[in-house]
């Protein structure tokens, strides 16, 4: 699960642009997530924010989006990773 430390959050776009999904949306110039379903819980949005905003815990979500995509065969909601047509290749 992911969550946001508004107190820290200074608007600054980086999660949003490392997020491979594009869940990261701002709402008043913080950041927060819309889509939780299609979260892949990466880290890629908390490794890069350098101001410790963002607390995730890492789950399954890489392990999901491989398997809908590669043993299930249906599209993810967002398509942007795991050979998606924006694929940043985050699994």
């Amino acid at each position: 699960m992911i969550a946001f430390d508004h107190s820290k959050c200074v608007g600054c776009g980086v999660c949003q642009r490392v997020c491979p999904r594009g869940v990261i949306f701002f709402v008043d110039a913080k950041a927060q997530v819309t889509d939780f379903e299609s979260c892949l819980e990466c880290g890629a949005c908390q490794n890069n924010c350098v101001f410790g905003a963002i607390t995730l815990e890492k789950g399954t979500g890489c392990l999901v989006a491989v398997l809908r995509e590669d043993i299930l065969k249906t599209v993810p909601k967002g398509s942007g990773c795991c050979g998606g047509p924006q694929s940043k290749r985050c699994c």
